[in-house]
């Protein structure tokens, strides 16, 4: 099998700057170590499968972070990648490309922080895609994606142009993927963590995780006994 450079792109779990959306009902710190749960399962998970070079594009200082030190430990002996670029589309871009000068000729499967229900089965999956098509694509069911992949980093280029955090990103990352005549294998489709509401939607995948033992109990959060 192939080896495919696996991407994530982070945002250092700094309080007040990680996972706002998440406040209320959780405090800026709250969701800070939420939001460090969810890249460490997600680390963990991008560890766990096979034939890939782990590597993370990150934003943010993790010094500040939540979990700061459990973080630099999980992503030792990765490629660790700042964002740059003005705007989210252009560091996504980027961040494909200072990959693709860290790993020459491997294909790019980018994943974000936000699913911390991956599996290393699915990302597998994900990057074994790339070997018959040009680009894979994740939809997120907040109209979103929550994993794109190339063959070639000359296609990454395309995200430059396509706005995010819309109902409809999904839906024109997609169109312009087939616009450029690229062959695109399409991948299940996740829900990613933005809200307190996906938070305990995507928990009740994630039983025995870091994740779920970073939430505040359902009767904090929803004014209701946890029933769980």
């Amino acid at each position: 099998m192939s080896t495919t450079a696996l991407l994530v792109v982070a945002k250092a779990p700094v309080p007040g700057l990680a996972k706002t959306r998440l406040c209320p009902p959780a405090t800026y710190a709250e969701a800070a170590h939420i939001a460090a749960a969810s890249l460490l399962d997600t680390v963990d998970a991008v560890r766990r499968t096979p034939n890939v070079r782990p590597v993370v594009a990150m934003v943010g200082d993790l010094d500040a972070a939540a979990c700061s030190t459990e973080l630099r430990d999980a992503l030792r002996g990765w490629t660790v990648l700042g964002q740059r670029g003005d705007g989210f589309p252009a560091r996504l871009a980027a961040a494909h490309a200072d990959t693709a000068d860290a790993h020459p000729g491997l294909p790019i499967m980018q994943i974000g922080m936000d699913t911390p229900q991956v599996t290393p089965g699915l990302l597998a999956e994900a990057c074994e895609a790339l070997g018959t098509a040009d680009a894979a694509l994740g939809l997120a069911g907040d109209g979103g994606w929550w994993a794109a992949g190339f063959r070639s980093v000359a296609h990454a280029r395309l995200l430059r142009g396509i706005p995010t955090s819309r109902a409809d990103t999904g839906e024109r990352t997609l169109a312009a993927l087939h616009a450029a005549g690229l062959r695109v294998a399409t991948l299940p489709i996740l829900s990613d963590v933005d809200t307190m509401e996906d938070a305990w939607r995507v928990a009740d995948l994630l039983p025995h995780s870091r994740f779920v033992a970073s939430l505040p109990s359902r009767c904090d959060s929803a004014g209701a006994v946890d029933e769980r």
